[in-house]
């Protein structure tokens, strides 16, 4: 992640929840995904950026040659500590650091990558010039984001129900954040003000989140995200009562037992 206040605090119980609930749940298939990318055409050397509990790392490190060398990096040292622990099938060098000042030389890396972390970026058009600043001529800069809140069901059933249970001031974070940057020609403009001329790729890629039951979603986004704090904010014995009445709704809407519902996102490169 990048700075950006309470909506990049990833932090107490958030990374061990995040990581085993979240990323089965919603991140491991565009972790595939971006890595097939890369082992279309393997970089030499790898930058990841926002690699949260590592799960595009781990990716990365089974499908692509031995030889390519791969830095993964977040701005919390907790997630950092998180991936780390979990471990990758080969080495990698973790490092703690803002994507906004990115602590590596100019032409670094034949590669950036970034799984759904753009969106928490606070000066987007800063961190994608330090991607272009530490990429080599032809580098590609690969990224995800998710699409809007409407098209990932889970997301806007949490949302919804919580926005029922504090109608005088509804928690918004997946809204606003994890879901607020979607707009390809937003993603466009910041590209080009971040230095990037030639035309970015940008694709639609739809999926399913499955999960045997509807609390485990409701977990998954109430407890295991940055929402947690504005549930808490909200009075700290709410968070039980939120995750709850966030499963109901699940249920409501997917069933009681076993929840499938759809995801969606954009996937975006632009060679340096």
């Amino acid at each position: 992640m990048a700075s950006g206040g309470g909506d990049a605090a990833f932090a107490g119980s958030i990374p061990e929840l995040y990581e085993k609930l979240l990323v089965p749940l919603i991140f491991e298939p565009y972790a595939q995904d971006l890595a097939r990318r890369l082992a279309e055409r393997p970089p030499a050397r790898i930058l990841e950026i926002a690699a949260g509990t590592g799960v595009v790392t781990r990716a990365m490190a089974s499908s692509l040659p031995a030889g390519t060398a791969i830095v993964a990096t977040d701005l919390n040292q907790a997630m950092l500590d998180r991936a780390a622990a979990i471990g990758t099938a080969r080495p990698v060098e973790w490092r703690a650091s803002d994507a906004m000042a990115l602590p590596f030389a100019d032409l670094a890396f034949d590669a950036v990558v970034c799984q759904f972390g753009a969106m928490f970026f606070p000066g987007k058009a800063q961190a994608f010039a330090e991607a272009r600043r530490v990429l080599r001529p032809g580098g590609t800069f690969l990224f995800n984001v998710w699409d809007r809140i409407e098209e990932n069901e889970f997301a806007d059933a949490v949302t919804t129900a919580l926005a029922a249970l504090f109608p005088e001031d509804p928690p918004r974070f997946l809204a606003r954040t994890p879901h607020g940057y979607h707009d390809t020609d937003a993603i466009c403009r910041d590209l080009a003000a971040a230095g990037f001329t030639t035309r970015a790729e940008i694709s639609t890629l739809a999926g399913r989140s499955v999960a045997e039951s509807a609390r485990i979603p409701a977990m998954a986004y109430c407890e295991g995200t940055p929402l947690r704090g504005e549930i808490e904010a909200r009075g700290r014995s709410r968070l039980g009562e939120a995750t709850e009445v966030a499963a109901d709704a699940i249920a409501r809407r997917f069933g009681a037992g076993r929840v499938d519902g759809r995801i969606q996102a954009r996937v975006i490169s632009v060679a340096k």
